[in-house]
């Protein structure tokens, strides 16, 4: 990633404008919003604080949609207007994708309807909320992004570069399904890690918290991905990652510390009040940033962020030993990005 992030760094300030441009851009759509919807600015301890989950889901989406817009890049990466032609399948492959996740969408709308037939709608929800801190406990995990870049990036430009060697005369028709099919695959894979993501905020907080959180990921994804393909400017991804980064991992705290909370409504996790935290935390924190005063919900939290800082750790502790020579050939083109 850092070689690919260094390639594509941009040489003047516009990437850093285009970057606060999608910051003012994403502050503003949520007030907007907010003051529509709910007459200003919302409660610190009421209910619902559907505001911090639009932004929360515009994040995770937004994010998302950098990692697809870096992996077509590098799809396209060499194929110069002489080779014009080609894109269009990429493009059409990468329509066929978005298709894709909205049909995932509504299957998975179906699915958890039907469960919830038979299910308690706390235990539905403690299970969603399960698989959505997977997700981001796999989405946050630096060694994953190392191996991510490495292995689903390099996959996709030797697979270019076999169908742009082969795209000629009978094998037409092959290269064309060929090119689709990285479109496709480049924003199906994220597409689905965001449908799995969503659905937890969709049983808690209704479908149009979902709505509006998806667009302010879309809106910031689509001004990034003009820059890249229509304007065919560079952007400071590596930095907007990072960002992205630090911000779902705050998103990864609250959504963990929801989580237990939900399993022990459910009774799956025993309950054990710290009074003495109980004293000091105030009841906002516990509706925005879901810290609670009990052991599970804390340990839980605490045990996130150590898994998340670990494996940074492991991973600069890795590139160290890189530098020096000290890795196998294996280890060396898993680390070299």
């Amino acid at each position: 990633m850092a070689t690919m992030g260094s390639a594509i760094m941009p040489r003047t300030g516009l990437g850093r404008l285009g970057l606060i441009i999608c910051g003012i851009a994403a502050v503003a759509g949520v007030m907007v919003w907010q003051a529509a919807t709910a007459s200003g600015s919302p409660d610190p301890i009421a209910a619902q604080t559907s505001a911090a989950a639009v932004v929360d889901i515009g994040v995770l989406v937004f994010r998302e949609g950098l990692e697809c817009v870096l992996v077509l890049a590098a799809i396209l990466a060499g194929m110069g207007n002489g080779r014009g032609v080609s894109r269009n399948p990429i493009a059409l492959g990468a329509g066929a994708g978005f298709a894709a996740t909205l049909l995932t969408w509504f299957a998975a709308v179906r699915i958890l309807n039907d469960l919830s037939q038979s299910v308690s709608a706390l235990a539905l929800q403690a299970a969603t909320g399960l698989l959505a801190v997977f997700v981001l406990l796999v989405v946050m995990n630096w060694f994953f992004h190392k191996f991510y870049w490495t292995g689903w990036i390099s996959f996709h430009n030797k697979r270019k570069r076999e169908l742009l060697a082969n795209g000629n005369g009978a094998n037409g028709a092959g290269w064309i399904w060929g090119m689709a099919l990285l479109g496709f695959t480049s924003l199906y894979r994220e597409g689905f890690v965001v449908v799995l993501f969503l659905q937890t905020y969709r049983l808690r907080l209704g479908g149009e918290t979902v709505f509006w959180g998806t667009c302010m990921g879309l809106a910031l994804t689509a001004i990034v991905a003009a820059l890249t393909f229509v304007a065919h400017r560079k952007m400071p991804y590596r930095k907007m990652l990072v960002l992205t980064g630090g911000l779902l991992g705050v998103v990864l705290v609250v959504m963990v510390g929801e989580q237990v909370q939900e399993m022990q409504l459910a009774h799956w996790v025993s309950m054990t009040n710290i009074p003495a935290l109980a004293r000091i935390i105030p009841a906002w924190m516990g509706t925005w940033l879901s810290v609670f005063p009990t052991v599970e919900t804390l340990v839980a939290q605490a045990a996130a962020v150590v898994l998340v800082l670990g494996s940074y750790l492991f991973v600069n502790w890795r590139a160290g030993l890189s530098a020096r020579g000290e890795l196998s050939a294996v280890d060396e083109q898993i680390m070299r990005v």
